[in-house]
């Protein structure tokens, strides 16, 4: 079944040539069963690459999914033109009298800063906590796992002393949980954060399961008791390229950042990167959208 999103976000094209199945508002008005209403908060930069990314999982479903768009404040972006901004995001304001089956928030590009240092930092606690009584499973990424750990559950985050970013491999540890069926023990998801969440600070929340970790790269994926919550500290999403692009990135400005471990085969930037999550990111998607909002969620909303 189709992700259902407005008639001309540019998402669409790309989505259809890669065989993602995608409805436009138009067409699906004509369909009478109810979609999933699911709002995604972005908060990275580059809004467009980022909804085609999370778009490429959520439509990899039998399910239909309609999706709205959530921005956090109405300053100008640098790297997303204010047309499109105007044309499919909504303030906080045009939404909170809604309900969603479910909702994802991403990472952003905040690094070391201290969450109470971040200039929205009380709108996207209003944003969370109006989460946990208007929607019914909620998937947190990256930094936005780490943030709403820390504001629901006060479990801090530790900042690593050198960036953490590559393909790192994880073992599942809990394998009957709904939202690991058909995991295997292991796989490959992409990492790239600044800071990290100890392990036995979860443990210790009675509220609090850890389903996947790593060796190397520490904590990956976490739920709440309630299933309401979910924290996935990687990139499942990122596509082939994205690893590289953002360490292009970053070393052009000059910045230290560490090679991308087990990314780029023989360690080698030249060669290309193989891809060995993408079917784990789907799988993941698959799983929260079926066991945690479809099977859950009440049919009027």
């Amino acid at each position: 079944m189709p992700v259902r999103i407005p008639d001309r976000l540019p998402a669409t094209q790309v989505l259809a040539s890669e065989n993602i199945f995608v409805m436009s508002e138009s067409r699906a008005m004509h369909q009478d069963i109810r979609s999933l209403k699911i709002l995604i908060l972005n908060l990275m930069p580059n809004k467009i690459e980022t909804e085609t990314q999370l778009l490429r999982l959520l439509g990899n479903t039998p399910l239909q999914v309609e999706v709205d768009f959530l921005r956090i404040h109405n300053r100008e972006s640098r790297h997303t033109p204010i047309e499109h901004m105007e044309s499919f995001y909504s303030n906080f304001s045009q939404i909170k009298n809604n309900k969603y089956d479910g909702m994802l928030f991403t990472g952003a590009p905040l690094g070391k800063l201290d969450f109470e240092s971040v200039q929205y930092w009380a709108c996207i606690k209003e944003v969370m906590d109006w989460s946990q009584q208007n929607v019914t499973s909620v998937m947190f990424f990256c930094w936005a796992a780490h943030a709403a750990l820390f504001h629901l559950y006060g479990v801090k985050r530790k900042i690593l002393e050198e960036k953490r970013v590559g393909v790192f491999i994880h073992k599942t540890l809990k394998q009957h949980e709904p939202l690991m069926r058909g995991f295997d023990e292991e796989f490959y998801v992409p990492h790239s954060r600044s800071a990290e969440v100890d392990i036995n600070n979860i443990y210790d929340n009675s509220n609090l399961c850890l389903l996947a970790s790593s060796d190397t790269a520490g904590a990956y994926l976490v739920s709440s008791k309630s299933k309401r919550n979910i924290f996935v500290f990687g990139h499942p999403e990122y596509q082939k390229n994205t690893l590289k692009d953002e360490y292009l990135r970053d070393t052009a400005k000059g910045e230290q950042i560490p090679f991308p471990q087990g990314y780029f085969p023989d360690d080698n930037i030249e060669c290309e990167p193989k891809v060995n999550w993408s079917g784990h990111g789907n799988l993941l998607m698959s799983n929260w959208l079926n066991y945690y909002v479809y099977q859950m969620t009440p049919y009027k909303l």
